[in-house]
């Protein structure tokens, strides 16, 4: 979800305010949707951010640092050629539409200034970046070839065509009672889709926001309005136009409890509410406001978490029933030994008449004092005292072989619980829907989620958490058991300090050491990380151990996140949940 068109006016209006006049320092483009320009004005530097993602297309004055690529992209390459040392003449917004055009001025050959177009189209799965200069595509982030459209090509050379328009009037110059009575024209269907096709850049927020003012349930029609219905549309509109035009605007930002954006827009979103699901969140501009939406897209933990999350505790649970069967059966088996003493006891007594009963008590040939201590064992009187013998054999026979059978199984049994617990626990870790997915990609691996053949999982991981403690040390923590084995096995030195919760699931973090001591107090840190991103979250005085890289080995065969270690120490921690939170977010800003 992005700004629409008249919630993006004023947003036009700051840009200009700040960037207006202002040199072109630097270009990047750090992933194939976004160009960050750094624009240059007296005693301050802007970053511009434009990106076409086309779930989440926005331009703003970005205060986020986004890490770029070795070698810069070709487009990239062009605006670098093309703009750098320009200077921003302008910033115009197309007929109120999610167009704008950065005028810059630059100089060429001679001394001559030209003016360039960078055109930022923010529509869609349609959002685009296109350099132009005197009406001809010098390149675009995304180039459009006849075999995509005949009509509207985006290549060099072509001429810029603007996308098809629409003739709608623009709610901030015309008169609210002409724009409303334009709306009644329509004579029928939802008054918000009405509204929608009347106004210029007017997207579903702005339209249910002035349906909700003027007090009508959202889903009213055009012609079920009357004549004092239609007044209150007006007045809807001027409460909101008023402000616009005044500049004071009143950037908000709607969220649901999961962090999923709702909405956003340059004025108080009414209709949307203040609710346990509905979260209003305001800002001094309009470039705040998509900055926020940006982290928003970050942290939000898509639908598909609690779907996981509900897979592998029924997957656990059912491993926690297998594993009281078998331990059961594994008990039973264990007495194996008590059927063979049977069976010996009936052997060395043949000579015995077999008796007309189901029981026949023998001296114990297995206590100190046999004479002295009769065993009661159960036989069958239709069969012989070596019949019963040889089936009490016949048992221990059986029990002894799944005595190793069923020991087996528990072990087994018992490193999936391990497994499972560990995959339970990166799901409570997963911040952002990369993490979520790279869980799901395992649980797809590792069979628990049956996957099309055509579908194969994504190559490409989330990244570990990174933190400085006080004294300088960077220090990685594994959300998942992909960044576990990432940490441990790529990106540790083999002398860098390794941790992990003692005898529990939990994430690998490692000190960066560099060969170096360790303070105290960067150990202790560390060791609270491996307790807080570990089932130890909510104990106090949990174990941690810790080692060298070095004494950490991953069996052959292992499945991820799964390690043995040696020479390890182990220390006591207690986590301290506010202290480390505040440090996450800080972390997430930076």
């Amino acid at each position: 979800m992005s700004l629409d068109g008249f919630s993006m006016s004023p947003l036009v209006d700051e840009l200009n305010q700040k960037l207006a006049g202002g040199r072109i320092d630097k270009v990047f483009q750090p992933n194939k949707n976004t160009i960050i320009i750094w624009i240059r004005q007296p005693g301050e530097t802007y970053r511009l951010n434009i990106n076409v993602n086309p779930e989440h297309p926005n331009i703003n004055i970005s205060s986020q640092l986004i890490e770029n690529p070795a070698a810069p992209p070709v487009f990239c390459m062009v605006l670098r050629k093309h703009l750098e040392d320009g200077r921003i003449a302008s910033i115009a917004q197309y007929n109120m539409d999610r167009i704008l055009f950065l005028h810059v001025d630059v100089r060429g050959p001679g001394g001559i200034i030209v003016s360039k177009k960078l055109i930022i189209e923010i529509m869609g799965k349609h959002s685009n970046i296109i350099l132009v200069q005197d009406d001809l595509i010098i390149d675009a982030i995304r180039r459009i070839g006849p075999d995509v459209s005949r009509i509207r090509q985006i290549a060099p050379g072509k001429h810029y065509l603007l996308p098809p328009g629409q003739s709608k009037l623009n709610i901030l110059t015309e008169p609210a009672t002409q724009f409303a009575a334009k709306v009644q024209a329509t004579c029928s269907g939802l008054l918000v889709k009405a509204i929608i096709a009347t106004g210029q850049g007017i997207g579903p927020i702005t339209a249910k926001e002035l349906v909700w003012r003027a007090g009508f349930p959202e889903k009213i029609n055009v012609e079920n309005l009357d004549e004092a219905d239609w007044k209150s549309l007006i007045k809807a509109i001027d409460s909101i136009i008023a402000p616009m035009k005044e500049l004071a605007i009143f950037p908000t930002v709607i969220t649901d409890k999961n962090n999923r954006l709702l909405g956003i827009a340059a004025f108080n979103i009414e209709h949307l509410g203040v609710s346990e699901y509905h979260i209003p969140h305001h800002f001094p501009t309009m470039s705040a406001a998509i900055d926020f939406t940006g982290r928003l897209s970050i942290r939000y933990t898509p639908p598909e978490k609690d779907a996981l999350s509900k897979l592998v505790k029924h997957e656990l649970a059912k491993l926690e029933k297998k594993l009281l069967i078998i331990t059961d059966e594994l008990s039973l088996a264990c007495k194996a030994d008590e059927y063979r003493k049977s069976g010996d006891l009936l052997m060395t007594n043949l000579h015995q008449k077999t008796p007309t009963a189901n029981q026949i008590n023998l001296p114990d040939i297995y206590s100190e004092f046999p004479d002295q201590n009769l065993r009661t064992i159960d036989i069958d009187p239709t069969l012989s005292l070596l019949e019963n013998s040889q089936q009490y054999y016949a048992k221990y026979n059986k029990l002894k072989r799944a005595q190793k059978s069923l020991a087996l199984q528990v072990s087994q049994t018992k490193q999936e619980l391990d497994y499972l617990t560990s995959i339970e626990i990166a799901l409570d870790n997963a911040g952002n829907s990369s993490d979520v997915l790279d869980v799901r990609n395992e649980l797809v691996i590792a069979g628990y989620i049956k996957h099309s053949k055509k579908q194969r999982p994504a190559a490409k991981h989330s990244r570990p958490l990174k933190l400085l403690s006080a004294e300088g040390l960077e220090i990685l923590i594994g959300k998942n058991n992909y960044q576990n084995d990432e940490i441990t096995f790529k990106l540790a030195q083999l002398d860098d300090i390794w941790l992990h919760i003692k005898d529990f699931p939990g994430s690998h973090v490692l000190i960066r050491s560099g060969q170096l001591p360790i303070p105290e107090d960067t150990l202790y840190l560390a060791a609270q990380f491996a307790a807080y991103f570990s089932k130890g979250r909510n104990s106090s005085n949990v174990p941690v151990d810790y080692t060298k890289r070095r004494n950490v080995k991953k069996p052959s065969g292992a499945k991820p996140g799964f390690v043995t270690y040696t020479a390890q120490k182990t220390l006591y921690v207690t986590p301290d949940h506010e202290f480390i939170e505040k440090m996450l977010k800080e972390q997430e800003k930076g």
